[in-house]
C-alpha cells in the first residue's frame, strides 16, 4: 500500500512520543510505502485534493531498558513530488490543534478525495463535527455533570453548587488553558473573565472529579473498539495529568465501565468516519474524544508490550482489499 500522513513538520516530532511516527515506522515495517506532506502543502487540482509529498524512510526506535532509544538521524526524505491523493490508498490527517482557519481549510480540501479510492482517517467531515469538548456532551450516560456558557453568572453558580469545577477552554488542547475553580477563589471572576475573553467565547465546565488525583486514562479507539490505555497522573503540585505538563505515566487496564463508555461511542464515531481516536476517562466518566492527532501509543506500547500501531495498519490494509 501507499500510505500518506499529513503530518507537522516532520524535524519537530518526537519519534520516542509522536504516534504519527509509531504509524509511519508500523507501515514502513510491515512493507508499505510511506509519504509525509503537511497541511500548507494541499491543493485541489481538476476538483481533486493533491498534496506535495516526499517519501519517508524511517529508522525504528529501540526498546532498552524500558525507554525509547532514537538513533539520529532518524528519517530521511526524498524528492518532493505532486501527487493526486488519491494514488495513496489512505491518507492519515495527523496535524495537531489547534482546529484554526489552516486547519478548517486543509478538511475542506480533504473533501476532494474520493472515498471510494482512499480511505482517509480521520474523515474531514468526521473533524469538522466532533469539536474535542463539545462531542463529548451527546454521551450523557458517559459524561460528568457538564455545561458550556460564556456567562460569568452562569458559570459561577454551577461552581457553587459543585463545591468545585473545572474549566477547559473549547479549543484547547494537552491540557493549555484548563483552570480549577473554587467559589471561594477571589479571583473566580477574573478567571471567567479572561477564559470567556469578557464574555465572548464559551468554556466548557465540568464537576471536579477527585479521583483525578489518581490518573486520567487516555484509551485509544480503533473504529470504536478499545485497543490499549494508558494512565497519566499528576505530579507535583500540578492537578492536571497530560503528558505535555509533566504528568506521569503508568500501566492500566481497560475496564468493564471502560468497554461500556466505548460501546456508547462506537456507533456515533463510525457514523462520522471517526476511525484512530483517543478518549480521556477520569474516574469511570469520559472528559474528552480526542480526534484530530490523538496519541498515546508510544507509552502504552512501552509500559504493556503491545504493538498497537501494527494493528491500525493491519486494520487499513483489511480495508483497502474490500
Amino acid at each position: 500500500m501507499k500510505l500518506a500522513f499529513i503530518i507537522d513538520p516532520i524535524h519537530r516530532l518526537d519519534p520516542g512520543h509522536d504516534t504519527s511516527v509509531a504509524l509511519m515506522e508500523a507501515a514502513q515495517q510491515m512493507g508499505h510505502d510511506v509519504w509525509v506532506t503537511e497541511a500548507s502543502h494541499l491543493s485541489v487540482l481538476d476538483s481533486k485534493a493533491w498534496a506535495t509529498l516526499e517519501r519517508v524512510h524511517l529508522t525504528p526506535v529501540q526498546l532498552v531498558e524500558g525507554r525509547w532509544v532514537v538513533q539520529q538521524p532518524w528519517y530521511e526524505l526524498g524528492e518532493r513530488t505532486l501527487q493526486p491523493l488519491e494514488a495513496m490508498d489512505a491518507v492519515f490527517m495527523r496535524t495537531d490543534p489547534p482546529v484554526n482557519i489552516a486547519y478548517l481549510y486543509a478538511t475542506y480540501i480533504l473533501d476532494y478525495i474520493d472515498p471510494v479510492k482512499t480511505l482517509v482517517i480521520n474523515s474531514p467531515n468526521g473533524l469538522r463535527a466532533a469539536n474535542e469538548k463539545m462531542y463529548a456532551l451527546q454521551f450523557t450516560g458517559a459524561i460528568p455533570e457538564t455545561i458550556v456558557s460564556a456567562e460569568k453568572q452562569v458559570i459561577r453558580q454551577f461552581t457553587e453548587e459543585k463545591g468545585a469545577a473545572i474549566l477547559k477552554p473549547l479549543g484547547g488542547k494537552a491540557g493549555e488553558g484548563i483552570l480549577f475553580l473554587e467559589p471561594s477563589d477571589r479571583n473566580i471572576n477574573s478567571i471567567v473573565e479572561l477564559s470567556t475573553l469578557q464574555g465572548l467565547i464559551p468554556v466548557m465546565v465540568q464537576t471536579y472529579l477527585p479521583a483525578a488525583k489518581d490518573g486520567d486514562k487516555r484509551i485509544i479507539l480503533l473504529n470504536g473498539e478499545p485497543i490499549g490505555a494508558v494512565n497519566r497522573i499528576p505530579t507535583g503540585k500540578e492537578f492536571r495529568g497530560n503528558m505535555a505538563v509533566g504528568g506521569r505515566v503508568a500501566e492500566t487496564e481497560i475496564t468493564d465501565r471502560d468497554r461500556e463508555i466505548s460501546s456508547q461511542l462506537a456507533p456515533t464515531l463510525r457514523r462520522d468516519g471517526l476511525i484512530f481516536v483517543g478518549i480521556d476517562v477520569i474516574g469511570g466518566y469520559l472528559t474528552e474524544v480526542n480526534v484530530t492527532s490523538p496519541t498515546g501509543i508510544r507509552e502504552i506500547d512501552r509500559l504493556s508490550g503491545s504493538r498497537l500501531a501494527y494493528q491500525v495498519i493491519e486494520w487499513v490494509e483489511k480495508q483497502a482489499k474490500k
